[in-house]
């Protein structure tokens, strides 16, 4: 499969950054995606000296048909294997390949780098992942940066509708899905440090540990920003370039946008998506002197004592300290919480209709909930799946009109209104639903594989519950018209506060006007007390 002029010609010039030879070790089998295969790694080969292809010798990259082997000529253990076509969301974790195994470095905190050489032990992960999933790149590239970091550590990415049988035996319906040495590793999206930490809890090694000692020991920011999201990017960004120490805690960096597919409403921006967002906000941060820590989260905050310095507790166990703090932590969907939905989480039932829909290819699933997002889950699943059954509590949907149009033209949907869920059941996997009439009455159980929840979201202040930060009845964080919140110093924005509008636009802002009043606070706290009534703009 040729790549298009544009995406060749951007490949061919990220290339230029190779500093080590790689050679493409390929396996194909009779299937069409051989073929296109094929045609990728020989055009990409023709793009730059450094860069060779040839056959596998046998079962050399193993038994997978089509797959190739990224490897480093005259270093065989730094290496990273796909089986498929890493097209679609995966091509950048096939460039990113391509660069580190060539020597260009891995580009992570120094802490992070550590833990992942500290690995002990040999070991194998797969990531069964599909092209359509914004959170598998994520994982994919994760992995591959440890294989390339440590020779103890491989790494295979599985495209899971290549490979239908594997993805069927082990009972996968869910993306990503990673194994380790065989054994089911976990599912979701990880940044690397989550990665490293969960491999310490298996195997009892010590990689994470120097990674939570390394944080603990940095000094203190002036401003430090929980959130990797819209409000937390702009409020590390403003905040970096009043050219004072600014650090920016992200457990996932770029959050819910992630999740979202189109983005037509961000002024200036006549369209984008949501992995792409998440990627510009990233970039636009590392060009300001920004600590970025990802793959953390916070998980208690005490405000500050003698010293002026507010202390954030991180669940891995590090500990940061600031003179002002950004609480940017965004939101996480809403569960229906129903016997047997935690129990077949990602064994049936999910969340991101982009990320795991081609796994229920020609069968039955439902959608819970007929907002926007239901609504626009439902109409992209009618897509791939066999038949999907919209389930809304109230008696109507709330989706925009035009989505309700498209919907109810669908063929092989069925909408069920003013119906409560109250159990999702299964053997193993999901084999169904049961939902009754909202004010009562005679329980239905409906035959489906897979459960899309789409009900809303909640703010992530679940780790604030035991502190003195406000908090309103629904759970925000109660703030001000500059962002402060009821304790000196500490300030929030976007999705977890108060502010009536969760979009995207809102939330850019909302993170400026904290950072802007931070720093506003650190200039009055740092004044001779007569000048700390004087305006500041």
């Amino acid at each position: 499969m040729a790549l298009d002029a544009a995406l060749a010609a951007q490949l061919k010039t990220l290339l230029t950054n190779l500093k080590e030879p790689v050679e493409l070790i390929a396996a194909y089998d009779e299937r069409p995606k051989s073929s296109d295969l094929r045609e990728l790694l020989t055009e990409i080969a023709s793009m730059h000296d450094l860069v060779t292809t040839r056959e596998a010798d046998g079962d050399e990259i193993g038994t997978r048909r089509p797959a190739f082997t990224i490897q480093r000529v005259g270093a065989p253990e730094v290496a990273v294997t796909f089986a498929g076509l890493p097209l679609g969301h995966e091509f950048s974790s096939l460039v990113l390949a391509l660069l580190q195994v060539g020597g260009h470095p891995v580009k992570e905190d120094e802490g992070t780098l550590a833990a992942a050489r500290a690995v002990t032990g040999t070991h194998h992960f797969e990531t069964y992942m599909s092209l359509t999933c914004q959170n598998c790149p994520t994982v994919v590239q994760a992995l591959n940066a440890l294989a390339v970091l440590n020779p103890n550590v491989t790494h295979t990415v599985i495209e899971g509708s290549l490979f239908q049988e594997e993805v069927d035996a082990r009972a996968i319906m869910a993306v990503p899905t990673i194994y380790l040495d065989g054994e089911d590793f976990g599912s979701g999206r990880m940044e690397l440090s989550e990665i490293l930490a969960k491999l310490d809890d298996v195997t009892g090694g010590s990689g994470a540990q120097a990674a939570v000692a390394a944080l603990t020991e940095r000094e203190p920011y002036d401003v430090l920003v929980l959130g990797g999201g819209p409000a937390g990017a702009s409020a590390a960004i403003y905040a970096a370039r009043k050219g004072i120490r600014t650090g920016l805690v992200a457990e996932r960096f770029g959050g819910q946008v992630n999740d979202t597919m189109s983005i037509e409403n961000l002024v200036s921006v006549p369209h984008t998506d949501g992995p792409t967002l998440a990627a510009d906000l990233e970039r636009h941060v590392h060009d300001y002197d920004i600590d970025l820590i990802k793959g953390q989260a916070a998980s208690g905050l005490t405000p500050a004592g003698d010293d002026g310095l507010i202390t954030i507790d991180l669940a891995s166990g590090a500990t940061l300290r600031a003179r002002s703090v950004i609480l940017a932590t965004g939101a996480r969907w809403r569960t229906m919480g129903v016997p047997g939905e935690e129990e077949y989480r990602n064994k049936g039932v999910t969340f991101c209709p982009h990320c795991d829909g081609p796994l229920f290819k020609g069968k039955r699933v439902a959608v819970i909930g007929g907002g926007n997002s239901g609504v626009e889950a439902a109409i992209d699943l009618a897509g791939v799946v066999g038949h999907v059954t919209v389930v809304e509590f109230l008696d109507e949907m709330r989706a925009d009109e035009v989505l309700q149009r498209k919907l109810r033209s669908l063929p092989n949907v069925a909408i069920e209104l003013g119906r409560k869920t109250t159990q999702v059941i299964g053997d193993g996997t999901v084999t169904g639903l049961i939902h009754e009439p909202r004010d009562g009455g005679d329980q239905v159980t409906t035959d489906l594989e897979g459960v899309f929840v789409q009900i809303g979201l909640l703010p992530n202040t679940d780790w604030l519950r035991a502190s003195d930060v406000e908090l309103s009845d629904r759970g925000e964080i109660v703030i001000d018209e500059r962002g402060a919140t009821n304790i000196p110093g500490v300030f929030a924005a976007g999705d977890v506060t108060t502010t009536p509008y969760k979009q995207i636009v809102v939330a850019l802002g909302a993170g400026s006007t904290a950072a802007l009043s931070a720093f506003d606070h650190l200039i009055r706290t740092s004044a001779p007390a007569e000048e700390q009534d004087v305006a500041l703009v």
